[in-house]
This record gives structure tokens, C-alpha cells and sequence, in this order.
């Protein structure tokens, strides 16, 4: 007799983890005539300054203002558009895709996997993006729409901070933005759909470093991840985030087969398997 399935949580930022830079550069800000220094620094940087703001609700404030000023509106639909062709690292595509491959592997080691995002992000734009029907859930910064589709508003801003609350939504089963009560309410350790325990973040360093910190403390896993061809050299901020005990390893942002990220997820899935005794026949 086998033991019970194991809900076990695969949780990713976005911009870093799976996707090269940010998703705003690939199209969209080019096509408001903007570089991305333009954008960033010259335009989102003084005005956050000037109002004391959040970085989020500000970016997403100013791309509607800056489209408006170019004559562009932005709709769900334009922004699923702009993430179609967000460059994504490698082996998170194909048919044997990172997500095929960790799930059959969960599965031989009796773990549920469960595939979530938490981003800063547009989640309109990663919804445009090939990989969105693998997740369970997508939390990420995202619009409010009038009738026409046409974004009026920052509905929901997630930084730097506040990612840590997702943890306790998937900790929870609570898969919104808007049930406080829930979220807020006591469960029992052993009512609560994914315990810390079985939680593994993937994120890019220095902007997801709460989400790893709280991660790390709860007992479950955390792992930075780097672009190879942009950050290699940046050695410095990789043995940081070690020596100051804020995550649990540190990979390329390589998905394929083999990888070092591949051997280190596919050996924290083995642990949590033997922590919780399961039994295979």
C-alpha cells in the first residue's frame, strides 16, 4: 500500500526566474518610443521620488500615461499581446518541458506538484505567455477595466514586501487577492493544503530576498537563481544571499534536463519525500 499524495508547491517569481529582464522591455516599452532607460529611470524614478511612492502602483500608473501620451491603449488584450514573446530561459518549453519532467518526478516520488507564480509583474502579460496553463495560480500585480477592457487602474500591487503574504494564500488553499478574513483566520498546521515544509521558491536574488527569508525560516526551500549570460559576473550579490543565510542554493536559471537547478529541485523533492515517510511500492 502506497501512502497518501503529498500536495507539494513549486513557487516562481517571474522577471529573473523564468524570463529574461523585465517583461515590460521586450515590447511593450519599445513601442511607446521608450528605451528601458528612459522608462525606468528617467520617467518611474523621479516621479516615485516625487510622491513618496510605491515603486509598483507607480510603474503601472505611468505605463498607462506614457501609452495614453503615444496614443496606445492598454487592454487585457494588448497586454497578453506583449507577453507572447517574453524570452524564457531554457527547457521551459517543449514536450519534455521542465514542468512535465519535475511532475513525473514528484509523482515516482509520491508529491503532488503544484506549479505557482508570485511576481511583480503584469499578470495580463504572463497570461500571454506559452507557459501560463502550467501554473495552478498566477499572483502578480494586475489592472482594474472598464467595459471596454481598457485598463483605468492599478488593481492590485504586489512588492518587493508583500510577497510574502502569497505564501501564506498557497500555505492557506486562499487562491485571491481579495479574502482577508481567510488569510487572517487560525487553520491547523495539519488542515492547510501545502505545509511550509513542502514549498520550494525560485526566485532571482535581491528583489525576492523576504520572500526567501520568510521561506527559509518556515522550513521549507528557497533557491536564487541568475542569468548566466547577465549576472555571472556578479558573484558578490550570489555569495551574499549565502553567507547572510537568506537562501538554500544558488543555480543558473537553467531548466533543461541535467542542469544544476534540475538536480538540486529534483534532491529538495527526494528529501521532502523521505521527511514525510512516504513509502513507494
Amino acid at each position: 500500500m502506497t501512502d497518501p499524495i503529498r500536495q507539494t508547491a513549486l513557487i516562481y517569481d517571474f522577471d529573473g526566474t523564468l524570463a529574461r529582464g523585465n517583461m515590460q522591455e521586450t515590447s511593450f516599452i519599445p513601442a511607446i518610443g521608450m528605451t528601458p532607460r528612459q522608462f525606468w529611470y528617467e520617467t518611474v524614478r523621479p516621479e516615485v521620488l516625487r510622491a513618496d511612492g510605491d515603486d509598483i502602483l507607480m510603474y503601472m500608473q505611468l505605463m498607462l500615461r506614457t501609452a495614453k501620451e503615444a496614443g496606445f491603449k492598454v487592454t487585457k488584450q494588448t497586454l497578453r499581446e506583449h507577453g507572447r514573446d517574453v524570452p524564457l530561459f531554457p527547457g521551459l518549453l517543449g514536450d519534455e518541458s521542465w514542468f512535465r519532467r519535475i511532475d513525473a518526478f514528484g509523482a515516482a516520488h509520491g508529491l503532488s506538484i503544484r506549479h505557482f507564480i508570485i511576481s511583480s509583474g503584469l499578470y495580463e502579460m504572463i497570461e500571454g505567455c506559452p507557459i501560463f496553463p502550467v501554473f495552478e495560480h498566477v499572483f502578480a500585480s494586475r489592472y482594474a477595466y472598464d467595459e471596454a477592457d481598457e485598463a483605468v487602474w492599478p488593481a492590485v500591487g504586489i512588492n518587493y514586501t508583500t510577497k510574502t503574504q502569497y505564501l501564506f494564500r498557497i500555505n492557506k488553499g486562499v487562491l485571491n487577492n481579495y479574502e482577508h478574513e481567510k488569510i487572517n483566520r487560525y487553520m491547523p498546521k495539519d488542515q492547510r493544503p501545502v505545509p511550509f515544509e513542502r514549498m520550494i521558491f525560485i526566485g532571482d536574488g535581491d528583489t525576492d530576498v523576504p520572500t526567501m527569508k520568510m521561506m527559509h525560516s518556515k522550513g521549507g526551500h528557497s533557491i536564487a537563481v541568475y542569468d548566466p549570460e547577465t549576472e555571472l559576473a556578479n558573484q558578490s550579490k550570489i555569495h551574499r544571499l549565502i553567507a547572510e543565510d537568506r537562501v538554500n542554493f544558488v543555480a543558473s536559471a537553467d531548466y533543461t534536463d541535467g542542469s544544476a537547478l534540475d538536480i538540486i529541485v529534483k534532491g529538495i523533492l527526494g528529501r521532502i519525500a523521505r521527511h514525510e515517510g512516504i513509502v513507494l511500492v
